[in-house]
């Protein structure tokens, strides 16, 4: 697990420990300790903790003109007994929203399972985002039949092209532009 690294080819673009409106402003890392875990795995130290027991982020991109956000995240998804939700929207989406980002890209390559729990976060965040949206970019199927069975699916865009986006061989603008047309054309009438 700990060989699992965040994406990092935007860094010189965008790095969220060096940017004042982030959640990770003035985070330092050594990348050659391991301190972190998910359940007894150490994982890379490069992923940011924001209170979640076996979640991480990476906060690869955020575009406050635009009003986007691009966040990988990796582990264990867990809204039944840690209630990550909760953690994914006070400590981060709450921070975002409050500097204008109302559009989340959330990156579930690394996320290895979900288990669903009340929706109440999730309905908070979507009614915060007003004219926003959130979307779910290429995580596993069994997340994604996770995500049906909890009825995600009025709060978080996904499935479709959002399964198969090659999301790594663009640029953050041309994902985010990307990702917006898809919203767009799902909203139309």
């Amino acid at each position: 697990m700990h060989e699992i690294e965040p994406f990092d080819r935007w860094i010189e673009s965008y790095d969220a420990s060096q940017d004042p409106k982030s959640p990770f402003f003035g985070e330092k890392y050594n990348g050659y300790i391991c301190e972190n875990t998910i359940y007894n795995y150490y994982i890379h130290p490069y992923w940011d903790y924001f209170g979640a027991p076996t979640l991480y982020a990476k906060i690869l991109f955020t575009d406050y003109q635009h009003g986007f956000t691009i966040i990988e995240l990796f582990g264990e998804w867990n809204d039944a007994v840690h209630n990550d939700i909760m953690y994914i929207k006070r400590n981060l989406a709450e921070t975002l929203n409050q500097n204008g980002i109302n559009k989340f890209i959330l990156i579930g390559e690394n996320i290895l399972n979900f288990h669903h729990g009340d929706d109440d976060y999730y309905q908070e965040w979507f009614d915060d985002i007003e004219d926003g949206w959130i979307v779910a970019l290429n995580f596993r199927q069994h997340v994604i039949d996770e995500f049906i069975m909890g009825k995600l699916d009025y709060y978080i865009a996904f499935g479709g092209i959002f399964d198969e986006l090659p999301w790594r061989t663009l640029k953050p603008d041309e994902l985010f532009f990307l990702v917006e047309k898809q919203i767009t054309k799902r909203l139309s009438p």
